[in-house]
Order: C-alpha cells, then sequence, then structure tokens
C-alpha cells in the first residue's frame, strides 16, 4: 500500500499493538462495542461461565461503579467477575447465583449512567516518559521513577480496562496524539466509597471486603492473599496509616524468591511499583494492603503474605480507611 510506505515508525508499532490486541479479542470483538450498542443495552441475558463481549462489559463497568469490582475490566468472564457478582447479589439480599441474572440485572440496570463515555486525550496522558521496567530489583532501584510503559498501560489504570480491550473499543485512534478523542468506561459516575468500618480479606474467595458503621458491605475487590510460603496471617489486626506514592524497601531475606546475590535496596515510587501506588500499612510487622503493577493477575497468583489490590482498587480503598480501621484476615 503505499500510505504503508509513508508510515513512520512510531505509527507502525502502534499499528502492531492494534492487530495483536484484535487478534487476541477476536471473540470479544465478534460483538458491537461501540458506544451506542453498550449505552442502550438493557438485556436480560443471563451472563454466566464463558461469556465474552457487549453483555459482560455492561456488567463489569455496573459492578465498578457500584464498588463490586471484578478487577480489569476485559469483557470476559471470569473467576473475579464471577467474585464480584455474588458479593453484588449477596449484599443486595439477591440470590447468590454467581451469574447477571434477570433480577441481578434490573438492580444493575438502576444505574442509567453511559457505559462508555468519549475522552479526550490530554498533554499529561500522553507525555510519558515510557520506560520499559526491567525484572531484577538492582535495575529497578536505579531508575528515576517506575511509571508507566506506555500511553495504553497508564489509560488502561484510569478506566480501570484492560490496555487490550481499549484498543478493541478505539480502532484506528492514535494514543499518543493529544485532543484525539476515545471511548472509554465511565467508571467516573460511581459515588465515592463510603468510609470503612472494618475490612474483611477472605483467604478461601481471595477478596477483600469493605464494611461500614452499620455493618453493611459496602465494597468487595479481587486479592491476591499470600501463598504457601507466606500465608494470610489469620486473625483480628489495624490499619496503621496510609502511604501514596511509596517507595518500597526491598529485603530479599523476606522474600522466599529472592534472586541468588540480591541486596537491600529501596525500589523508587510509581504505579510499576512492587506495591503500586498505595501502601496500607497494618499492625502486623511488615505485612499491609497495597497495589500492585501486574492488574490483571490479581486474585490469580501468590504474593509474599501481603493483601494486593489493583492499583485503583487500593487507591479508592486508601480513601475509605483511617488508621484504627479494623482488619480480620479469615480463611
Amino acid at each position: 500500500m503505499e500510505t504503508a510506505m509513508k508510515t513512520t515508525v512510531k505509527t507502525q508499532k502502534f499499528l502492531a499493538i492494534v492487530i495483536a490486541a484484535v487478534a487476541s479479542t477476536a471473540a470479544v470483538a465478534a460483538q458491537p462495542l461501540t458506544p451506542e450498542t453498550l449505552n442502550a443495552t438493557e438485556s436480560v441475558q443471563s451472563i454466566g461461565p464463558s461469556a465474552k463481549g457487549a453483555a459482560v462489559l455492561r456488567a463489569q463497568v455496573l459492578l465498578d461503579r457500584a464498588h463490586f469490582s471484578s478487577g480489569e475490566i476485559d469483557a470476559a468472564y471470569g473467576s473475579n467477575l464471577r467474585k464480584a457478582i455474588e458479593g453484588y447479589q449477596k449484599a443486595g439480599g439477591l440470590n447468590v447465583t454467581g451469574v447477571v441474572d434477570a433480577p441481578t440485572w434490573t438492580a444493575l440496570n438502576a444505574d442509567a449512567a453511559p457505559i462508555l463515555t468519549p475522552y479526550t486525550l490530554l498533554d499529561t496522558d500522553v507525555a510519558g516518559p515510557f520506560e520499559a521496567i526491567p525484572k531484577k530489583m538492582a535495575d529497578q532501584a536505579k531508575m528515576a521513577s517506575l511509571g508507566y510503559t506506555s500511553a495504553a498501560e497508564a489509560l488502561g489504570e484510569k478506566f480501570h480496562v484492560s490496555p487490550k480491550l481499549l484498543i478493541v473499543l478505539n480502532p484506528g485512534k492514535d494514543f499518543s496524539r493529544v485532543g484525539e478523542e476515545i471511548a472509554v468506561p465511565n467508571i467516573a459516575a460511581a459515588d465515592p466509597l463510603p468510609k470503612a468500618a472494618k475490612i474483611i480479606v477472605d483467604e478461601s474467595n481471595r477478596t477483600l471486603t469493605v464494611v461500614d458503621a452499620n455493618g453493611k458491605t459496602v465494597a468487595q475487590f479481587p486479592a491476591t492473599t499470600g501463598s504457601k510460603y507466606d500465608p494470610l496471617p489469620l486473625g483480628n489486626w489495624k490499619v496503621k496509616g496510609v502511604a501514596r506514592n511509596p517507595v518500597f524497601h526491598y529485603n530479599p531475606k523476606l522474600f522466599w524468591d529472592a534472586s541468588p546475590g540480591d541486596t537491600k535496596t529501596t525500589i523508587p515510587p510509581g504505579p510499576n511499583n512492587p506495591v503500586g501506588v498505595v501502601w496500607i500499612d497494618l499492625s502486623k510487622e511488615h505485612y499491609g494492603i497495597h497495589g500492585t503493577p501486574e492488574p490483571s493477575r490479581i486474585g490469580k497468583t501468590q504474593s509474599h503474605g501481603c493483601i494486593r489490590l489493583t492499583n485503583w482498587d487500593a487507591a479508592a480503598l486508601a480513601q475509605s480507611v483511617a488508621g484504627g480501621v479494623d482488619v480480620l484476615m479469615q480463611k
């Protein structure tokens, strides 16, 4: 193609990302994921295991706005979405099925705000710097900050969505151009998370639940909750304080999977810092609730004993808690 010969290297790289994203989400893209389709959908179709597409995306956004997070919005039914549905149903007095059935749709659709909304890219969205994050802690310690690796990653975190799905939602859009208008999940329509009186971390379900002063469940987030090497410290603890954009003090003696030759070092702050954008310190020494540089793996991998959330869920929780809040960790 004549136009292809004139394509810049930067554009070629972007197109390669688009092609990979479309190929990996072919089943999702089989249904039209346009603002018109999603914002008009009021389906009573049950959404359960293996479901993908527009109705799933609608449910994920509505659950996110209700503070029953499925983690990274990806338009696909998985274990984190199942847990979000169950938590929402239980809190709302609905039959707990783990699928978005007709009564659950009725409750969710009481939120009539649009599912997707237009967003115009700002200087701060595209400025970067976007740099690859090295694997070794010693190399990470040399960086000025552990920022985002791409504009798509930054926008994905901003709107709680998989970067691959964000690209599918915006075919042909240039994420590096200030003023470009894209379609994003309308997560800004959510009400603020109420103040927490108690936090419950459930090891078997891999969730973190927020309870208010009246004993009402007001939020639930998917969580990574320890490992066989560093099990969740069961029992009653308390929040000591909150640190935003924390540095990470790496001590290889505390990590069962530390690389040979690793030494103590300090990792600079940033969303790709090992503890993400927030550290909620607990009364159990060396333990906390924190963010993560890998939101797609929340609830699906192991941690070093701490409770790991997506960066955006950790940030929301940090706004809700204060020193002295009770934390129950249970099986």
